[in-house]
């Protein structure tokens, strides 16, 4: 039983990070039909602030907000760039447009910086652990699940109450009339990026303190599951990716905890496998975005 809570620990620690991807994701494909896979390097880049400020002896409290503030420069920068050109295009320019960026944003870290993993200077409470009912959890899971609650609460907060998130909120239903109705499209649009490089810099704050290193692919695979995630929670709905993200965090541990030893080479497929059976079910995803349904064939 203490195994099975530690691992739902561990599960809502990873599926928070996912979560909080995957709405970064989810927000922008809302307003603009965008899965913007640069998404991931927004990440890498709050990682190498973090990376820096360490190597230059700046206070963790203070790296952290430096590298939040990184990553939603960096987002807003990314759309004022690369995407509004190319938002006229179709969905497949704009897919390739946020695929070039990707790679060009990866190929700069590891020209500029370096090619391998770097370590990242945490603070030594981060690497502690508590006691609790028995069970032993490490700190840094528990901030990780405390900052993603934090969050997911303000990010609610944000889209119900501030002029900018109902904004958005309105551009996610019907973003012709939201237009007709006064609200600017180039606002609403980048506000989406400055949001989704913010849950971008939490994630990475969350996924460095747990494994105190950076390399220049470090968010290509969690935004690859975030990917997915979004898809199994509802793609473009805001609490489809939270309940995907979670989803996808319980069954990548789960899995690795108790699948049978000889079982584990075959983890991935398996959870893949799981997360295809659950599209079956719900070909929409788990939490449907209102304005986004499956066209029957």
């Amino acid at each position: 039983m203490d195994l099975f809570l530690q691992q739902t620990v561990n599960a809502l620690a990873l599926g928070g990070t996912y979560a909080l991807l995957a709405l970064g994701l989810a927000v922008v494909f809302s307003i603009m039909g965008l899965i913007n896979f640069a998404h991931g390097e927004l990440m890498t880049i709050a990682g190498y602030v973090l990376m820096y400020c360490g190597i230059a002896g700046v206070s963790f409290v203070i790296a952290v907000p430096l590298a939040l503030t990184a990553s939603v420069l960096a987002a807003v920068a990314m759309e004022r760039i690369a995407f509004r050109p190319v938002r006229n295009g179709s969905g497949a320019t704009m897919l390739v447009t946020s695929f070039a960026v990707a790679m060009i944003l990866q190929v700069l870290f590891q020209n500029l910086i370096s090619t391998r993993s770097q370590p990242v200077l945490l603070p030594a409470l981060l690497s502690d652990s508590v006691r609790i009912f028995g069970m032993v959890i490490g700190v840094n899971k528990l901030a990780a699940i405390v900052a993603t609650v934090v969050m997911l609460v303000f990010l609610d907060w944000f889209m119900k109450h501030q002029k900018t998130g109902i904004a958005m909120r309105a551009a996610a239903e019907d973003f012709a009339i939201a237009r007709l109705m006064g609200i600017k499209a180039n606002t609403v649009i980048a506000g989406a990026f400055a949001l989704s490089g913010l849950l971008a810099g939490v994630a990475a704050v969350l996924w460095v303190s747990q494994r105190a290193s950076v390399d220049p692919l470090m968010g290509f695979m969690p935004v690859l599951k975030a990917f997915i995630a979004a898809i199994l929670g509802g793609l473009g709905s805001l609490r489809g990716a939270v309940a995907g993200g979670f989803l996808l965090g319980f069954i990548e541990i789960y899995l690795a905890a108790f699948l049978p030893p000889e079982m584990q080479e075959f983890r991935d497929p398996i959870g893949l496998g799981i997360v295809v059976l659950v599209l079956l079910f719900r070909p929409n995803g788990l939490i449907p975005s209102a304005t986004l349904k499956a066209e029957k064939v």
